[in-house]
């Protein structure tokens, strides 16, 4: 907590508290200004608004630096995998070796989609847009799964979030196929999840597809660098 902001308005003198983070500037608590003075702020895009609190990400572009919960990405993209950085996005820790087995084992199990859901993609001309294409059969996964859409319970808000951490992929994989006219890849569990990502984007039915190992280590560090994106015009819409 640091020094109050004064404001004037209409003759009235008002206080507010002013609030300090770990990162990032200073913020002036404005909750109470409608209430106290009828008046709102005007700040198109955000530009000088703090919406929410978070410890998730934290992002200075003009300075380069993305923190991960804290984490520099450099050392995250490192000395980590994407699965462990998705662990501690998720949990607030980078996870031990047995919950990392746990929860790699948990999103690799879960990295089919529902069948019927290809039926969807026919709906879509080849051309569409891919994120078009991903907001559709997204937004589409709450009508194949009624037993996590309480976003107030916390045990289905985290079966939720490993559902799309496990999905995202396939979906996205399957959007490009569909664009080129190829067949749909299944996942394969034998595979990491970058290298499964890979093979199911640019592999095909009639031959065996192998991962390069180079290319899957840049694939993971990518993933790494977009775990996350701070609070974006897509999050602020939301």
């Amino acid at each position: 907590m640091g020094d109050n902001a004064k404001f004037g308005l209409h003759g009235e003198n008002y206080e507010y508290p002013v609030l300090s983070g770990t990162e990032g500037p200073d913020v002036v608590d404005i909750r109470k200004l409608y209430g106290q003075t009828g008046a709102f702020t005007y700040d198109p895009g955000f530009t000088s608004t703090a919406s929410c609190e978070s410890e998730l990400t934290f992002i200075d572009g003009g300075e380069g630096v993305l923190l991960h919960r804290g984490y520099p990405i450099e050392q995250l993209a490192e000395h980590s995998s994407f699965m462990e950085v998705a662990h501690l996005l998720l949990r607030g820790e980078l996870p031990s070796s047995d919950e990392f087995t746990d929860f790699n084992n948990t999103i690799t199990r879960h990295t089919m989609v529902h069948e019927q859901l290809r039926g969807f993609y026919q709906g879509f001309r080849r051309d569409a847009h891919p994120m078009a294409i991903m907001c559709g059969v997204v937004g589409a996964l709450s009508a194949f799964y009624h037993d996590s859409t309480d976003i107030t319970d916390p045990a289905q808000r985290m079966i939720a979030s490993h559902r799309l951490v496990a999905k995202m992929p396939t979906i996205a994989a399957m959007a490009y196929k569909y664009s080129i006219g190829q067949p749909f890849v299944y996942p394969d569990n034998n595979l990491s999840y970058t290298g499964n990502f890979l093979r199911m984007t640019f592999g095909v039915p009639a031959e065996e597809y192998e991962v390069h190992p180079a290319i899957e280590k840049a694939m993971d560090r990518i993933f790494i660098l977009h775990a996350d994106h701070e609070q974006n015009a897509s999050t602020s819409t939301v």
